[in-house]
């Protein structure tokens, strides 16, 4: 047993090592649908920037990694609100159930909303009083079990749908993730305090294809000839776009593990399929006050070893309360920034039940 924790350690550290190597600029940029696929879900994971696939044991790790969803100890809802860009809204709303002996079974849904949009032509160019709406959402149903006490599976089924005015596209996918836990490094020699290696893959599925009424235009085979049907209906091909495709490989340490405090650090290596490879790295201190709840401070990096990246820094904290032996409620908030695009705040309520 021993000999395999060290074995998965071992090609695990290889792998993050290997990524400054590859430090290149972003290739294959906007090659991919769904790309609100790749925005992140939680205020935690966020301000330790999106280095979580190791450390998520909350309902958002149905997002960064499902196989953390089997730490769940009692019942959990999760409520996020995330202006984005250009007055998009984005929002998350996931509930985790934890069945001894089965395993938790959880289920979410993300999605953003564009709002109402002034419909313009050539030649309204202001406007012509109409207005349209856009959407993108994705449903996800989880699975989650501890096969052994070192050792977490978890597998998410996905629907991911886009629309815009009276066009849309669907998509079916799945997400695949593990959680290694091990007594190394642990202060405590305790594996929930060790070293934990996460690793997930995100998004495999079918392509997007847009259809609908807009894509349709009157067309005339022949205008040099009259009263040969001038007023065919045709329509605009579309092509098939992948989803944007990410494995995550994460490690996470607990250097410090008191009765009141712990602090933990962790580095992520990215390989998406729009994307060059990049490494994000992340930490959190939390103080516990017995009887009250505890209290957490983050902070971390997103994008090291990304040429002309928009991402950088990212902190936020968060605050815990304990009401009963049995219930407790979470508020969490990151900041993060897009560079051109603007700073991004995420503000998030959860209840433990």
């Amino acid at each position: 047993m021993l000999k395999r924790h060290r074995l998965i350690i071992i090609l695990t550290f290889i792998i993050l090592m290997s990524y400054p190597s590859l430090a290149q600029e972003p290739y294959r940029v906007a090659t991919t649908s769904a790309g609100f696929l790749e925005i992140g879900v939680g205020s935690a994971g966020i301000a330790m920037g999106d280095a979580y696939v190791a450390s998520a044991n909350d309902i958002s790790a149905i997002y960064w990694n499902p196989a953390g969803l089997a730490l769940l100890e009692s019942n959990e809802a999760l409520f996020m609100y995330q202006p984005w860009v250009v007055d998009v809204n984005s929002m998350f709303a996931g509930f985790g159930l934890p069945l001894p002996g089965i395993g938790t079974i959880a289920v979410g849904i993300f999605g953003l909303d564009y709002g109402n949009i002034d419909v313009t032509t050539l030649e309204y160019q202001q406007g012509t009083g109409e207005q349209y709406t856009a959407y993108d959402y994705n449903f996800s149903l989880t699975y989650a079990r501890s096969i052994v006490d070192w050792f977490s599976f978890g597998a998410s089924l996905k629907y991911i749908t886009s629309k815009i005015w009276h066009t849309s596209a669907n998509a079916m996918a799945i997400d695949l993730g593990v959680l290694v836990q091990t007594p190394f490094f642990s202060p405590e020699g305790k594996r929930e305090n060790g070293l934990r290696i996460g690793m997930s893959i995100a998004n495999y599925g079918t392509r997007m294809r847009f259809d609908g009424d807009d894509l349709l235009f009157p067309a005339d085979i022949d205008e040099s000839v009259h009263g040969n049907y001038q007023n065919l209906q045709g329509k605009y091909n579309m092509s098939d776009w992948e989803l944007p495709l990410i494995f995550r490989v994460g490690i996470a340490v607990t250097p410090i593990a008191f009765a009141n405090q712990k602090l933990t650090i962790e580095v992520d290596a990215l390989h998406p399929n729009n994307m060059s490879e990049s490494l994000n790295v992340g930490a959190e201190y939390k103080f516990f006050a017995p009887g009250f709840g505890d209290f957490s401070l983050r902070a971390g990096y997103k994008g090291l070893f990304l040429i002309n990246t928009n991402y950088g820094p990212t902190f936020g904290g968060g605050l815990n309360f304990h009401l009963s032996p049995n219930l407790s409620v979470n508020i969490d908030y990151a900041y993060h920034t897009l560079g051109v695009l603007g700073d991004i705040h995420s503000s998030c309520f959860g209840v433990h039940f």
